[in-house]
């Protein structure tokens, strides 16, 4: 099979989305058999049946019966495709909802006081503004080369955040925002209007106290 065609080449060249259904069986499977390609077993097997939903509810035994497939190949689809329906019905994980900056701020400043050097940490959010991941994003001061928006808008689209907050530390205790720190703030707004992810707030956390960038004006 020319190379452009094999289906785990096309997978890493453009993405998983633009794969047809028999490709994606095609990868699970592996290798063919003699004198039968994968493509053509993955074809063969979503012929037996109706459409791709009754795939889900065949047995290991109608499987097994079809040829190119094999008890192996049998009991590896199996396996993936329950693995599909359980990710399928799995709840999104929430770790609260999000209602003011001073509930963020209290809550990060109980976390992040006493950490002796700088993180930035992003809570991405939902429509309901409920946590649904919080990640460290950085370590080191926001002047760093390494604090750049994009590293942010990666986990966004990741866990298809509708809304972020940026959170981060200074080890000094005073959490007055720097100059770095509005410019960070700013850039981050003006990516998040780009891509529709909307920019809550940036909270910066002292002490005993912090700073909410949004309570400020900043942006």
């Amino acid at each position: 099979m020319p190379v452009q065609s094999r289906p785990r080449e096309r997978l890493e060249q453009y993405g998983e989305k633009a794969l047809s259904n028999h490709e994606l069986l095609a990868i699970l499977l592996r290798t063919g058999v003699k004198g039968t390609n994968v493509v053509s077993v993955a074809l063969n097997i979503l012929n037996t049946f109706d459409d791709l939903y009754y795939l889900k509810h065949v047995s290991l035994e109608e499987l097994i019966m079809i040829s190119g497939v094999g008890k192996t190949k049998a009991i590896e689809l199996k396996a993936a495709i329950e693995l599909g329906i359980r990710i399928a019905q799995a709840p999104q994980i929430k770790t609260g909802q999000i209602t003011s900056s001073r509930q963020i701020g209290e809550m990060m400043s109980a976390e992040m006081g006493d950490l002796q050097q700088e993180h930035v940490i992003v809570l991405f959010l939902n429509t309901k503004n409920e946590i649904i991941k919080k990640e460290t994003i950085f370590k080191g001061g926001l002047s760093s080369s390494v604090a750049h928006p994009r590293e942010i808008f990666k986990g966004a689209v990741r866990y298809s955040a509708a809304k972020i907050v940026v959170v981060h530390n200074h080890p000094s205790g005073c959490p007055n925002p720097s100059e770095a720190d509005i410019v960070f703030t700013k850039r981050v707004a003006e990516c998040g209007d780009l891509m529709g992810v909307e920019l809550l707030d940036h909270i910066i956390v002292g002490q005993n106290d912090y700073a909410s960038l949004k309570e400020l004006g900043i942006f």
